[in-house]
């Protein structure tokens, strides 16, 4: 399985980015997905997360600012970000939780995206 991020770049302050996550391979299905991100100097965190049935949950530093929609049938989960501040640079990085089956059954397993940059600076 793998986890392919696209939609990184420099962006000005205000400004919009979207990125995106596309899992393909041996899938069963997905469950939870979600994007973290790390700045410099800091611990990797959680910005974003949706579960299966569409549920999501956001870090209080970008509600009203970033959704995270998910298209399912593509096995795809999005980061849209509006209204970017500088702090929100950082290497974005998505997660997936992911069905396969072995041969034992089903199990799931935890998968990471390569990490795309996004810098905000005028």
């Amino acid at each position: 399985v793998q986890l392919v991020e696209s939609g990184g770049g420099l962006v000005q302050p205000g400004g919009s980015l979207r990125l995106s996550c596309a899992a393909s391979g041996s899938i069963v299905r997905v469950n939870g997905m979600s994007w973290y991100r790390q700045a410099p100097g800091k611990e990797r965190e959680l910005v974003a997360a949706i579960t299966s049935g569409g549920s999501t949950n956001l870090a209080d530093s970008v509600k009203g600012r970033f959704t995270i929609p998910r298209d399912s049938a593509k096995n795809t989960v999005y980061l849209q970000m509006n209204s970017l501040k500088p702090e929100d640079t950082a290497v974005y990085y998505c997660n997936a939780q992911v069905v396969e089956a072995t041969a034992v059954g089903e199990a799931t397993f935890s998968y990471w995206g390569q990490g795309t940059q996004v810098t905000v600076s005028s």
